[in-house]
Protein backbone atom coordinates (compact mmCIF):
# COMPACT_ATOMS: atom_id res chain seq x y z
CA UNK A 1 0.00 0.00 0.00
CA UNK A 2 1.14 3.31 -0.68
CA UNK A 3 1.70 6.05 1.61
CA UNK A 4 0.00 9.61 1.59
CA UNK A 5 2.00 12.17 -0.23
CA UNK A 6 3.27 9.06 -2.73
CA UNK A 7 3.46 10.60 -6.22
CA UNK A 8 0.99 9.21 -8.80
CA UNK A 9 2.56 6.81 -11.39
CA UNK A 10 0.75 6.01 -15.01
CA UNK A 11 1.95 3.50 -17.37
CA UNK A 12 1.42 3.45 -21.26
CA UNK A 13 1.82 -0.33 -22.47
CA UNK A 14 2.43 -0.74 -26.76
CA UNK A 15 1.29 -4.49 -27.76
CA UNK A 16 1.60 -6.67 -30.94
CA UNK A 17 -1.68 -8.41 -32.62
CA UNK A 18 -0.59 -12.00 -33.64
CA UNK A 19 -2.43 -14.19 -35.84
CA UNK A 20 -3.77 -17.39 -32.89
CA UNK A 21 -2.66 -19.91 -35.55
CA UNK A 22 0.41 -19.26 -37.56
CA UNK A 23 1.81 -16.84 -34.57
CA UNK A 24 2.81 -14.41 -37.09
CA UNK A 25 2.19 -10.66 -36.94
CA UNK A 26 -1.66 -9.48 -38.35
CA UNK A 27 -2.59 -6.08 -39.26
CA UNK A 28 -5.50 -6.04 -37.25
CA UNK A 29 -5.08 -4.10 -34.45
CA UNK A 30 -8.20 -1.65 -34.92
CA UNK A 31 -10.33 -4.46 -35.15
CA UNK A 32 -8.79 -5.45 -31.70
CA UNK A 33 -8.78 -1.88 -30.25
CA UNK A 34 -12.68 -1.44 -31.65
CA UNK A 35 -13.67 -4.58 -29.41
CA UNK A 36 -11.58 -2.96 -26.93
CA UNK A 37 -12.88 0.67 -26.83
CA UNK A 38 -16.59 -0.33 -25.60
CA UNK A 39 -14.66 -1.22 -22.34
CA UNK A 40 -11.17 0.98 -22.13
CA UNK A 41 -12.62 4.40 -23.62
CA UNK A 42 -9.82 6.55 -24.46
CA UNK A 43 -7.25 4.37 -22.78
CA UNK A 44 -6.33 2.07 -25.64
CA UNK A 45 -6.02 3.32 -29.09
CA UNK A 46 -3.35 3.39 -32.58
CA UNK A 47 0.31 3.28 -32.84
CA UNK A 48 2.52 3.42 -36.20
CA UNK A 49 1.90 0.53 -37.54
CA UNK A 50 -1.28 -1.55 -37.82
CA UNK A 51 0.40 -4.77 -36.05
CA UNK A 52 0.13 -2.36 -32.43
CA UNK A 53 -1.77 -0.53 -30.35
CA UNK A 54 -1.05 1.35 -26.94
CA UNK A 55 -3.15 0.88 -23.61
CA UNK A 56 -2.81 3.65 -20.62
CA UNK A 57 -3.40 3.81 -17.02
CA UNK A 58 -5.14 6.26 -15.20
CA UNK A 59 -2.62 7.27 -12.20
CA UNK A 60 -2.15 5.82 -9.15
CA UNK A 61 0.03 5.93 -6.01
CA UNK A 62 -0.14 2.24 -5.58
CA UNK A 63 1.35 -0.01 -7.59
CA UNK A 64 -1.23 -2.73 -6.22
CA UNK A 65 -4.25 -1.21 -7.75
CA UNK A 66 -1.89 -0.25 -10.95
CA UNK A 67 -1.29 -3.65 -11.46
CA UNK A 68 -4.82 -4.73 -11.13
CA UNK A 69 -5.86 -2.14 -14.12
CA UNK A 70 -3.29 -3.15 -16.28
CA UNK A 71 -4.54 -7.04 -15.70
CA UNK A 72 -7.87 -5.95 -16.09
CA UNK A 73 -7.00 -3.87 -19.74
CA UNK A 74 -5.43 -6.75 -20.83
CA UNK A 75 -8.02 -9.08 -20.25
CA UNK A 76 -10.34 -6.65 -22.11
CA UNK A 77 -7.79 -6.18 -25.46
CA UNK A 78 -7.23 -10.66 -25.15
CA UNK A 79 -10.84 -11.18 -25.11
CA UNK A 80 -11.25 -8.46 -27.68
CA UNK A 81 -8.04 -10.35 -30.06
CA UNK A 82 -9.89 -14.06 -29.61
CA UNK A 83 -13.27 -12.59 -31.11
CA UNK A 84 -11.14 -11.94 -34.32
CA UNK A 85 -8.90 -15.28 -34.13
CA UNK A 86 -5.83 -13.15 -32.79
CA UNK A 87 -3.69 -12.98 -29.35
CA UNK A 88 -2.12 -10.16 -28.49
CA UNK A 89 1.97 -10.21 -27.28
CA UNK A 90 3.67 -7.79 -25.12
CA UNK A 91 7.31 -7.80 -26.60
CA UNK A 92 9.56 -5.37 -27.33
CA UNK A 93 10.18 -6.52 -31.11
CA UNK A 94 8.01 -9.47 -33.40
CA UNK A 95 8.94 -13.00 -33.26
CA UNK A 96 7.16 -14.29 -36.23
CA UNK A 97 6.11 -12.77 -39.00
CA UNK A 98 6.96 -9.99 -41.91
CA UNK A 99 7.09 -6.34 -40.88
CA UNK A 100 9.16 -4.91 -43.58
CA UNK A 101 7.44 -2.86 -44.93
CA UNK A 102 4.96 -2.07 -42.19
CA UNK A 103 1.28 -1.23 -43.10
CA UNK A 104 0.88 2.31 -41.26
CA UNK A 105 -1.91 3.28 -39.29
CA UNK A 106 -4.38 5.65 -41.07
CA UNK A 107 -4.07 9.16 -40.35
CA UNK A 108 -2.21 12.64 -40.76
CA UNK A 109 0.20 12.61 -38.84
CA UNK A 110 1.38 8.61 -39.49
CA UNK A 111 1.45 9.38 -43.42
CA UNK A 112 3.19 12.98 -42.25
CA UNK A 113 5.88 10.92 -40.24
CA UNK A 114 6.22 8.21 -43.10
CA UNK A 115 6.87 11.43 -46.00
CA UNK A 116 9.42 13.12 -43.36
CA UNK A 117 11.19 9.95 -42.04
CA UNK A 118 11.13 7.68 -44.53
CA UNK A 119 12.70 4.41 -44.22
CA UNK A 120 13.17 5.18 -40.72
CA UNK A 121 9.32 4.27 -40.35
CA UNK A 122 9.99 0.53 -41.91
CA UNK A 123 11.69 -0.86 -38.48
CA UNK A 124 9.70 1.16 -36.02
CA UNK A 125 7.62 -2.13 -35.31
CA UNK A 126 8.67 -1.96 -31.98
CA UNK A 127 6.98 -1.73 -28.35
CA UNK A 128 7.81 -0.04 -25.27
CA UNK A 129 6.43 0.67 -21.52
CA UNK A 130 6.39 4.26 -20.56
CA UNK A 131 6.12 5.27 -17.03
CA UNK A 132 4.45 8.54 -16.09
CA UNK A 133 5.82 10.13 -12.69
CA UNK A 134 3.49 12.84 -11.24
CA UNK A 135 6.11 16.27 -11.65
CA UNK A 136 4.22 19.45 -12.37
CA UNK A 137 7.69 21.45 -11.82
CA UNK A 138 9.26 21.37 -15.16
CA UNK A 139 12.27 22.85 -13.66
CA UNK A 140 12.58 19.99 -11.18
CA UNK A 141 11.38 17.18 -14.15
CA UNK A 142 14.35 18.40 -16.35
CA UNK A 143 16.89 17.84 -13.33
CA UNK A 144 15.33 14.72 -12.71
CA UNK A 145 16.46 13.86 -16.20
CA UNK A 146 19.59 15.19 -15.70
CA UNK A 147 20.19 12.83 -12.49
CA UNK A 148 18.23 9.61 -14.63
CA UNK A 149 20.65 9.62 -17.38
CA UNK A 150 23.34 7.43 -15.82
CA UNK A 151 20.26 4.76 -14.39
CA UNK A 152 19.34 4.49 -18.02
CA UNK A 153 21.49 1.91 -19.03
CA UNK A 154 20.60 -0.04 -16.25
CA UNK A 155 17.03 0.07 -16.94
CA UNK A 156 17.72 -1.03 -20.63
CA UNK A 157 19.54 -4.30 -19.18
CA UNK A 158 16.62 -5.06 -16.56
CA UNK A 159 13.71 -4.82 -18.80
CA UNK A 160 15.62 -5.96 -21.78
CA UNK A 161 12.43 -8.35 -24.27
CA UNK A 162 12.88 -7.75 -27.44
CA UNK A 163 15.66 -10.64 -28.51
CA UNK A 164 13.77 -12.02 -32.13
CA UNK A 165 13.23 -9.95 -34.96
CA UNK A 166 10.88 -11.28 -37.73
CA UNK A 167 12.21 -14.91 -37.57
CA UNK A 168 15.62 -14.61 -36.31
CA UNK A 169 17.84 -14.10 -32.87
CA UNK A 170 19.42 -10.40 -33.46
CA UNK A 171 22.03 -11.24 -30.92
CA UNK A 172 20.38 -8.89 -28.66
CA UNK A 173 18.88 -8.70 -25.00
CA UNK A 174 16.99 -5.38 -26.47
CA UNK A 175 16.89 -4.80 -30.12
CA UNK A 176 14.27 -2.76 -29.84
CA UNK A 177 16.90 -0.23 -27.76
CA UNK A 178 18.66 -0.55 -31.11
CA UNK A 179 16.10 0.18 -33.66
CA UNK A 180 14.83 2.95 -31.80
CA UNK A 181 18.55 4.84 -31.23
CA UNK A 182 18.04 5.72 -35.07
CA UNK A 183 16.01 8.44 -34.19
CA UNK A 184 17.31 11.44 -34.35
CA UNK A 185 15.90 12.91 -31.07
CA UNK A 186 15.95 9.31 -29.24
CA UNK A 187 18.50 7.56 -26.86
CA UNK A 188 19.55 9.09 -23.79
CA UNK A 189 18.33 12.52 -23.06
CA UNK A 190 21.21 15.57 -22.88
CA UNK A 191 22.17 17.27 -19.98
CA UNK A 192 19.82 20.25 -19.20
CA UNK A 193 20.99 23.35 -17.72
CA UNK A 194 17.85 24.84 -17.56
CA UNK A 195 14.47 24.91 -18.79
CA UNK A 196 15.56 27.77 -21.36
CA UNK A 197 18.44 25.22 -22.07
CA UNK A 198 15.36 22.56 -23.13
CA UNK A 199 12.96 25.32 -24.95
CA UNK A 200 16.21 26.44 -26.92
CA UNK A 201 17.55 22.98 -28.29
CA UNK A 202 14.27 21.89 -28.95
CA UNK A 203 13.33 25.10 -30.71
CA UNK A 204 16.86 24.12 -33.15
CA UNK A 205 15.03 20.46 -33.37
CA UNK A 206 12.23 21.79 -34.94
CA UNK A 207 13.77 24.85 -36.98
CA UNK A 208 16.14 21.99 -38.63
CA UNK A 209 13.03 19.37 -39.13
CA UNK A 210 14.54 16.68 -37.31
CA UNK A 211 11.56 16.18 -35.41
CA UNK A 212 7.56 17.26 -36.82
CA UNK A 213 6.64 18.54 -33.26
CA UNK A 214 7.15 18.93 -29.96
CA UNK A 215 5.74 15.66 -29.08
CA UNK A 216 8.48 14.33 -31.41
CA UNK A 217 11.37 14.66 -29.02
CA UNK A 218 11.34 10.89 -28.42
CA UNK A 219 14.51 10.69 -25.49
CA UNK A 220 14.20 8.44 -23.07
CA UNK A 221 13.47 10.49 -20.77
CA UNK A 222 11.65 14.11 -21.43
CA UNK A 223 8.97 16.00 -19.47
CA UNK A 224 5.45 15.16 -21.09
CA UNK A 225 4.21 17.68 -23.41
CA UNK A 226 0.70 17.30 -22.71
CA UNK A 227 0.68 16.01 -19.05
CA UNK A 228 2.23 17.55 -15.59
CA UNK A 229 5.13 14.87 -15.65
CA UNK A 230 8.10 13.58 -16.15
CA UNK A 231 7.83 10.45 -18.37
CA UNK A 232 10.08 7.64 -18.94
CA UNK A 233 10.38 5.86 -22.17
CA UNK A 234 13.68 3.68 -21.98
CA UNK A 235 12.29 0.01 -21.24
CA UNK A 236 11.03 -2.70 -23.37
CA UNK A 237 7.68 -3.64 -23.37
CA UNK A 238 6.81 -6.11 -20.38
CA UNK A 239 5.97 -9.35 -20.32
CA UNK A 240 4.09 -9.94 -17.41
CA UNK A 241 2.36 -7.64 -15.34
CA UNK A 242 4.43 -7.53 -12.50
CA UNK A 243 7.30 -7.14 -14.43
CA UNK A 244 5.69 -3.81 -15.29
CA UNK A 245 4.76 -3.02 -11.90
CA UNK A 246 8.42 -3.84 -10.73
CA UNK A 247 9.72 -1.48 -13.65
CA UNK A 248 7.32 1.31 -12.67
CA UNK A 249 8.46 0.93 -8.98
CA UNK A 250 12.25 1.73 -9.65
CA UNK A 251 11.18 4.24 -11.84
CA UNK A 252 9.32 6.22 -9.15
CA UNK A 253 11.76 5.41 -6.70
CA UNK A 254 14.73 6.90 -8.96
CA UNK A 255 12.88 10.06 -9.55
CA UNK A 256 12.00 10.41 -5.78
CA UNK A 257 15.50 9.79 -5.18
CA UNK A 258 16.59 12.54 -7.95
CA UNK A 259 14.55 14.47 -6.23
CA UNK A 260 15.35 14.08 -2.43
CA UNK A 261 19.24 14.69 -3.64
CA UNK A 262 18.17 17.88 -5.62
CA UNK A 263 16.43 19.42 -2.17
CA UNK A 264 19.91 18.15 -0.63
CA UNK A 265 21.89 20.33 -2.79
CA UNK A 266 23.42 17.77 -4.70
CA UNK A 267 24.68 18.72 -8.37
CA UNK A 268 23.40 16.70 -11.24
CA UNK A 269 25.02 14.13 -12.57
CA UNK A 270 26.58 14.50 -15.86
CA UNK A 271 28.50 11.58 -16.95
CA UNK A 272 30.57 11.93 -20.34
CA UNK A 273 27.32 11.24 -23.51
CA UNK A 274 29.94 9.37 -25.38
CA UNK A 275 30.06 6.57 -22.50
CA UNK A 276 26.41 6.65 -21.98
CA UNK A 277 25.80 5.74 -25.30
CA UNK A 278 28.66 2.99 -25.47
CA UNK A 279 26.85 1.63 -21.71
CA UNK A 280 23.45 1.96 -23.77
CA UNK A 281 24.53 -0.18 -26.57
CA UNK A 282 26.47 -3.15 -24.23
CA UNK A 283 23.36 -3.14 -22.09
CA UNK A 284 21.25 -3.99 -25.44
CA UNK A 285 23.54 -6.75 -26.34
CA UNK A 286 23.78 -8.19 -22.86
CA UNK A 287 21.15 -7.51 -21.05
CA UNK A 288 21.45 -9.17 -17.29
CA UNK A 289 23.63 -12.14 -18.73
CA UNK A 290 26.78 -10.46 -19.66
CA UNK A 291 28.89 -6.64 -18.61
CA UNK A 292 27.95 -3.36 -18.22
CA UNK A 293 29.70 -0.37 -19.16
CA UNK A 294 30.01 1.66 -15.72
CA UNK A 295 28.60 5.16 -17.29
CA UNK A 296 30.77 7.15 -15.06
CA UNK A 297 33.77 5.44 -15.40
CA UNK A 298 33.58 3.75 -18.25
CA UNK A 299 35.04 0.13 -17.11
CA UNK A 300 33.24 -3.32 -18.06
CA UNK A 301 31.66 -4.74 -15.17
CA UNK A 302 29.42 -7.70 -14.49
CA UNK A 303 25.52 -6.45 -15.16
CA UNK A 304 24.55 -7.60 -12.00
CA UNK A 305 26.64 -5.38 -10.54
CA UNK A 306 25.35 -2.37 -11.37
CA UNK A 307 21.57 -3.67 -10.90
CA UNK A 308 22.78 -3.84 -7.31
CA UNK A 309 24.00 -0.59 -7.50
CA UNK A 310 20.67 0.79 -8.45
CA UNK A 311 18.85 -1.27 -5.78
CA UNK A 312 21.11 0.33 -3.48
CA UNK A 313 20.76 3.66 -4.38
CA UNK A 314 17.10 3.95 -4.50
CA UNK A 315 15.66 1.45 -2.09
CA UNK A 316 14.99 4.52 0.61
CA UNK A 317 12.41 5.58 -1.93
CA UNK A 318 10.93 2.44 -2.32
CA UNK A 319 10.07 1.35 1.14
CA UNK A 320 8.91 5.31 1.84
CA UNK A 321 6.80 3.99 -0.92
CA UNK A 322 5.62 1.52 0.25
CA UNK A 323 7.01 -0.87 -2.67
CA UNK A 324 9.40 -3.05 -0.86
CA UNK A 325 7.64 -6.02 -0.78
CA UNK A 326 6.78 -6.10 -4.40
CA UNK A 327 10.05 -4.81 -5.36
CA UNK A 328 12.21 -7.52 -3.29
CA UNK A 329 9.49 -10.02 -4.64
CA UNK A 330 9.87 -9.56 -8.14
CA UNK A 331 13.61 -8.23 -8.42
CA UNK A 332 14.38 -11.54 -6.94
CA UNK A 333 12.27 -13.53 -9.41
CA UNK A 334 14.20 -11.82 -12.47
CA UNK A 335 17.14 -11.78 -11.33
CA UNK A 336 16.66 -16.24 -10.84
CA UNK A 337 14.24 -16.29 -14.00
CA UNK A 338 15.98 -14.10 -16.28
CA UNK A 339 14.84 -10.98 -18.23
CA UNK A 340 11.95 -11.17 -20.78
CA UNK A 341 14.34 -12.13 -23.42
CA UNK A 342 16.20 -14.51 -21.45
CA UNK A 343 12.89 -16.28 -20.85
CA UNK A 344 11.96 -15.91 -24.85
CA UNK A 345 15.41 -17.41 -25.74
CA UNK A 346 14.49 -20.36 -22.84
CA UNK A 347 11.13 -20.71 -24.43
CA UNK A 348 12.63 -21.59 -27.76
CA UNK A 349 12.64 -25.28 -28.67
CA UNK A 350 13.20 -25.19 -32.49
CA UNK A 351 10.11 -23.51 -33.20
CA UNK A 352 9.76 -19.70 -33.11
CA UNK A 353 6.07 -20.36 -32.34
CA UNK A 354 6.82 -21.95 -29.07
CA UNK A 355 8.38 -18.37 -28.13
CA UNK A 356 4.88 -16.78 -29.43
CA UNK A 357 3.03 -19.25 -26.92
CA UNK A 358 5.07 -18.30 -24.14
CA UNK A 359 4.58 -14.27 -24.71
CA UNK A 360 0.83 -15.31 -25.10
CA UNK A 361 0.62 -16.94 -22.19
CA UNK A 362 2.36 -14.74 -20.09
CA UNK A 363 0.62 -11.75 -21.46
CA UNK A 364 -1.96 -11.90 -18.95
CA UNK A 365 0.23 -12.39 -16.01
CA UNK A 366 2.11 -16.10 -15.87
CA UNK A 367 5.42 -16.04 -15.21
CA UNK A 368 7.30 -18.85 -16.46
CA UNK A 369 10.43 -19.73 -15.63
CA UNK A 370 13.56 -19.29 -17.92
CA UNK A 371 16.69 -19.01 -18.07
CA UNK A 372 19.20 -18.57 -14.68
CA UNK A 373 21.19 -15.51 -14.84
Amino acid sequence: MARSGTSTVGVEEEYLVVDSRSRKLRPAAAAVIDGATGVLGGRVGAELTRFQLEARTEPHTGLGDLGEQIRDMRAVIAGAAADHGLSVVSSGSPVLGDPIPPPITDGPRYAASVTHFRALDDEQVVCACHVHVGLADRALALRVSNHLRPWLPTLVALSANSPYWAGRDTGYASWRTMAWARWPAAGPPPYFCSPGHFDELVGRLLEAGVIMDRAGVYWDVRPSSHLPTVEVRVTDAATTVAETQLFTALIRALADTALADIAAGAPDPDPDPHTLRAAHWRAARDGLGGHAVHPHTGHLLPATTLTAELRAHVMTAVHRNGDHQLVETEWRRLHDSGTGADRQRAAYRGRLSDVVDHLTHAYLGKWDRGATV
